[in-house]
């Protein structure tokens, strides 16, 4: 059948985003009594108690709209980071806020500079607003920051930086971030999507929120979809000068951030010694887990997230099939530009160990190690 009516042309170009089956559909296809779900970066022990405990209460007001400005939460994050109620634009997740800064900064031919392997949804929204995404090789799986420098051109509009990078959990060094932030012309947008920022344990990490106040052209991304734990509930956030804020306003849906998402989200602001708990046991398995990937001869990406990139040596769809049916479920790097690769969610100390068990009889089977 031919449908009369047209889709735009932005649109046709874009492929869907691809799904897994769900655990349950996995379990049921190979007969499995348990599986672990490590392919999609979330926070392994969930969120907060204190959340879970509100969930308890939930109902009295869930008749009434949420609060399109989400007032009560941006004081409890502005408070929290030490910046203006002004400077803070929520969204349903942050990947709403990337797509209200393509909406409304993008035109038609505009550019927009970003790594060849990262985030995919900043291609997707470029490409949605009729913009030219301009994707640069990472280096050693880290964003190549001169090699973007130099793609600037007089289209450039805006520049992302996933800084943990996702896929590969490398981040960009302080001195080089800063640097690079500083040479951008200030008519170009700076979009650090720090979504992982909070499992960082290094010293060589930028703070970027200081910058704000040097910098109009900086934008700092934030989310509670993963060391908060709250990647079902869909909210995240910018931070940025007042005036681009209010200029997204216009743009965003009134009531874009629903009043649960919002409820849980400055409950779980609130109980930060759940999440010191968190990075600690991710660094711990992070650790774990890079020991026995040495042993094993197994190269990775240095990760500072909550995740890990490693090259097994085999074709990633495979390694990942593997891994399903002995009850564990992780994301080949084939379709991230990696195609020997899987990217496995740092666990728990049990999940771990069962990962790098079964990689080390996948890879003795195919006599790959």
């Amino acid at each position: 059948m031919t449908l009369k009516f047209k889709t735009r042309e932005a649109v046709t170009h874009i492929a869907p985003y691809v799904l897994g089956k769900t655990l349950g559909e996995l379990q049921k296809e190979h007969g499995l009594s348990s599986i672990r779900k490590l392919s999609e970066n979330e926070n392994i022990y969930g969120c907060s108690p204190k959340v879970k405990q509100w969930f308890k209460d939930i109902g009295s007001d869930l008749f009434l709209y949420p609060d399109g400005a989400a007032v009560n939460l941006s004081e409890k994050v502005s408070e929290f980071l030490g910046v203006q109620r002004e400077q803070l634009l929520f969204g349903n997740g942050s990947d709403e806020v990337i797509r209200l800064l393509t909406r409304a900064y993008l035109s038609c031919g505009d550019e927009a500079v970003m790594a060849e392997v990262t985030f995919p949804r900043y291609k997707t929204n470029v490409l949605l607003e009729g913009g030219i995404p301009v994707t640069v090789p990472l280096v050693d799986g880290t964003h190549d920051l001169k090699g973007m420098y130099r793609s600037i051109t007089a289209k450039t509009k805006l520049i992302f930086v996933c800084n943990p990078n996702n896929p590969t959990g490398t981040i960009v060094g302080k001195k080089e971030l800063l640097q690079f932030i500083e040479s951008i012309p200030s008519h170009i947008l700076v979009i650090v999507d720090e979504a992982y920022m909070e499992y960082v344990t290094t010293d060589d990490y930028l703070e970027t929120l200081p910058l704000l106040s040097s910098f109009d052209n900086l934008i700092v991304l934030r989310t509670f979809s993963k060391i908060y734990g709250l990647a079902g509930l869909r909210v995240g956030f910018g931070v940025m000068n007042e005036e681009i804020a209010e200029q997204l306003r216009k743009v965003k849906d009134v009531f874009n951030v629903n009043t649960v998402a919002q409820q849980s989200a400055v409950i779980a602001l609130g109980d930060q010694g759940f999440i010191r708990e968190c990075t600690h046991k991710n660094e711990k398995g992070r650790m774990y887990l890079e020991k026995e990937f040495d042993r094993l001869g197994i190269s990775y990406f240095p990760s500072q997230s909550n995740f890990i990139m490693l090259d097994t040596g085999m074709n990633g769809e495979r390694v990942a099939s593997e891994l399903v049916k002995r009850g564990l479920v992780v994301r080949s790097g084939t379709l991230l530009g990696y195609p020997t690769t899987v990217r496995v969610t740092i666990g728990t100390e049990e999940d771990n160990e069962r990962f790098v068990e079964a990689i080390e009889d996948i890879l003795q089977a195919e006599g790959v190690k």
